[in-house]
């Protein structure tokens, strides 16, 4: 009797050990697996109770930036890539566009959709554990030796273009401009780039490849993230208005009907209405408050943060928790009363921010207007866009087309 007792106590104490063990390879391992654990039998019930457990013992925080083309985007980007403990990525969601979606279909398919988002998610998670390497398989040509020339945009990150990663001559504090930085900082090094983004407290990317903040749920939820979205809009007039003067060639059409001052048969209204259908359906999602983005989900009109980006800008850092850096406040006051012309890189970011959210009643016709007034009028109302009644109307700075409205953060 008093040898069976004993079985059982050591068998116990084995079993708690066993799964002491468990647990801790569970949250030191990276956020793609559940491994060192179907040894102890627990590996299926851990990877399903997943929320029982805390992957992300340091608590970074995860920020993604989600936004569409020309919505002032890269400025927001700005605001993470000049804090010193922020590793920032511009739009390496690029990569998985370019591999896997064929350029005639736009990635527009139900099918298509399916496969870009499902990879997309699967490189987020990678690039929050900081495992680079996992993004070597969407660059073409592959990597040698985890280095390449061929990361979209690198000269858009601080981190990738200063020491260690990049090693140019000069002072060691040295900050390259983006051409200066893919000329003189040679091949990126992917095993580099990575130990510096483990340094750095927190993560965060951009994107404008996601249509909606429900793509991004299982993220969200994701016990092993600290993630935070902060989903950026813009009036999609001012949105049309930038794309045809950046993007000539693909809306050379909308230029054609501001030009003649009529609408071509063959126009591709979807360049239009695809974007307010994205908006609307991701901002009723934010707007409904689910328990899944509570303390997670923030909307940011660019409107609000070019008339008061500082104000705006501390609002943002307030909501995620990470404290205002000097580098920051230094580059909005530089960037944000500065001359556009110059900034004229179709991606810069030097310019009067109140004057350029504006420029877009200037650039469009009334007739443009209301056609845009009329399809995207559901988004519009949703996010407290004026309609101009007239041309005079629209042509009238003195005549604010953007309602007061106070999107506070859902906590």
């Amino acid at each position: 009797m008093q040898c069976s007792w004993k079985a059982v106590l050591l068998l116990a104490l084995a079993s708690i050990a066993i799964q002491y063990t468990a647990i801790r390879t569970f949250t030191a391992k990276s956020l793609h697996t559940c491994p060192g654990l179907a040894e102890a039998g627990l590996a299926e019930r851990l990877c399903e109770e997943g929320p029982t457990f805390t992957y992300n013992l340091s608590r970074k925080t995860h920020i993604l930036i989600l936004a569409t083309t020309r919505s002032g985007s890269s400025f927001v980007g700005q605001l993470f890539n000049q804090h010193l403990d922020v590793f920032y990525l511009f739009e390496p969601l690029y990569h998985v566009q370019n591999t896997l979606i064929p350029r005639f279909t736009q990635g527009r398919s139900p099918a298509d959709r399916r496969v870009m988002l499902g990879a997309s998610r699967d490189l987020l998670r990678s690039l929050y554990d900081c495992d680079l390497h996992f993004l070597e398989n969407y660059i073409k040509p592959p990597p040698v030796n985890h280095t390449t020339d061929r990361v979209f945009r690198r000269g858009a990150s601080r981190v990738l273009c200063s020491r260690p990663v990049c090693d140019p001559p000069g002072s060691a504090d040295l900050v390259l401009e983006e051409g200066d930085c893919v000329r003189k900082c040679g091949l990126l090094n992917l095993t580099v780039a990575a130990e510096a983004c483990r340094e750095r407290s927190h993560v965060a990317i951009k994107t404008v490849r996601v249509p909606e903040v429900n793509d991004l749920r299982a993220l969200v939820e994701d016990p092993r993230l600290n993630l935070k979205v902060i989903q950026l809009v813009r009036d999609p007039r001012g949105i049309l208005a930038s794309r045809s003067e950046t993007f000539r060639d693909t809306y050379r059409l909308w230029r054609l009907w501001y030009g003649t001052g009529r609408k071509p048969y063959n126009l591709d209204v979807t360049q239009l209405t695809t974007v307010c259908e994205d908006f609307s359906n991701s901002v009723a999602t934010g707007l409904m408050r689910p328990s899944w983005l509570k303390g997670k989900y923030m909307l940011v009109r660019y409107e609000d943060l070019a008339r008061n980006p500082m104000k705006k800008t501390e609002e943002i850092y307030g909501f995620l928790g990470i404290p205002l850096d000097s580098h920051v406040a230094r580059w909005i006051q530089n960037n944000t009363q500065g001359d556009p012309a110059l900034g004229k890189h179709k991606y810069g970011t030097v310019r009067n921010s109140a004057a350029t959210a504006e420029k877009w009643r200037f650039r469009l016709s009334y007739d443009i207007v209301a056609f845009a007034q009329n399809a995207c009028q559901r988004v519009l109302a949703q996010l407290g866009y004026r309609m101009a009644a007239s041309e005079e109307e629209l042509k009238n700075p003195a005549i604010s087309l953007v309602e007061e409205r106070d999107f506070r953060p859902f906590s």
